[in-house]
């Protein structure tokens, strides 16, 4: 006669754990909920639950503590955190390798670049890699923060810092020119400044909270702060979007407000700043069929971007 288990899916307390324990802990700890966890992973709410609760005896800790509003991590789930996160990226990077098994480029390549770079620089650059090569698929993560290359956050990265990282192949591109930038209808009923005093009768656009590069570039915008802005946000996307609705005057990178024929530039010959612009990848994917054609096409593109925007 057959038993049903309903822990059948949770490893009894003395054997290992499991990735899929690690997966759901992760899920719940990033969701703050069970239901919502599960709906992230695309399973029952009891077996997210089993799951947490497997892992907590095999670790012989608790993870979390539960109340009607939600579960709240102890000091032990927050410090597991970043093993289980790099536990993530790195069964997601074997899913990516074996997908990319076979003759030719093919499989998945997961890129990390800017918000900006990700969205007004990359979508060409990534359309002509896909006409060329149709079998290979690309996961583009959009973050300001560096993706962690050695850990497998990303195949291959766009930096606008120079990688201090060992064991990383990185091709310098270029230097992207940004400066100050406005709708020419907005600047048509504002008026356009030409010093920099005359800034503060605009409105500007800027960020909400200030970063370690915001301030090492702060001596270059003649002491704008938080304060002087008219519209705050820490999301590059949602500063350009102002700047094209014409609210204000902002920092954009000279390339993309170029392409496009509403903006105009404010004050070039007193406010200009260069990124350094870098691909790279772990040295391990040197070799790999998929990397090598991802990493020439962003190279090349990224190139010829930086080179029709006059950068350097």
């Amino acid at each position: 006669m057959a038993f049903e288990d309903d822990d059948a899916d949770a490893p009894p307390a003395a054997t290992e754990p499991g990735w899929e324990l690690y997966r759901s802990f992760l899920a719940v700890l990033e969701e703050g909920s069970l239901s919502a966890a599960a709906r992230a992973l695309g399973i029952a709410q009891p077996t997210a639950g089993r799951h947490v609760e497997a892992l907590e005896r095999a670790l012989g800790c608790a993870l979390f503590t539960r109340s009607p509003q939600g579960f709240a991590p102890t000091d032990a789930a927050r410090a597991l955190r970043p093993h289980a996160q790099a536990m993530r990226s790195t069964a997601s990077a074997l899913l990516r390798v074996a997908a990319s098994q076979g003759d030719g480029v093919r499989g998945v390549v997961r890129v990390s670049a800017s918000e900006i770079v990700g969205v007004e620089v990359l979508p060409p650059i990534l359309a002509r890699l896909r006409r060329s090569h149709p079998a290979l698929a690309i996961e583009l993560v959009l973050s300001n923060t560096l993706a962690d290359l050695l850990h497998s956050d990303a195949d291959i990265a766009v930096r606008m810092v120079r990688p201090t990282q060992e064991a990383l192949v990185a091709r310098r591109i270029g230097r992207i020119e940004i400066g100050l930038h406005a709708r020419r209808s907005y600047l048509a009923r504002h008026g356009t400044p030409t010093t920099w005093d005359e800034l503060a009768g605009h409105a500007l656009i800027g960020f909400d909270r200030e970063t370690p590069f915001l301030r090492s570039v702060r001596s270059r915008m003649g002491g704008l702060g938080r304060r002087d802005f008219a519209l705050r946000s820490d999301s590059d996307l949602a500063q350009l979007a102002a700047l094209r609705a014409g609210y204000g005057i902002g920092v954009c990178q000279v390339g993309v407000a170029r392409a496009d024929r509403r903006l105009a530039r404010v004050l070039p010959e007193l406010f200009t700043y260069e990124l350094e612009t870098w691909v790279a990848m772990h040295e391990d994917l040197r070799e790999s069929a998929r990397c090598k054609a991802v990493f020439g096409a962003l190279s090349e593109g990224l190139s010829d971007y930086i080179s029709e925007a006059g950068g350097a």
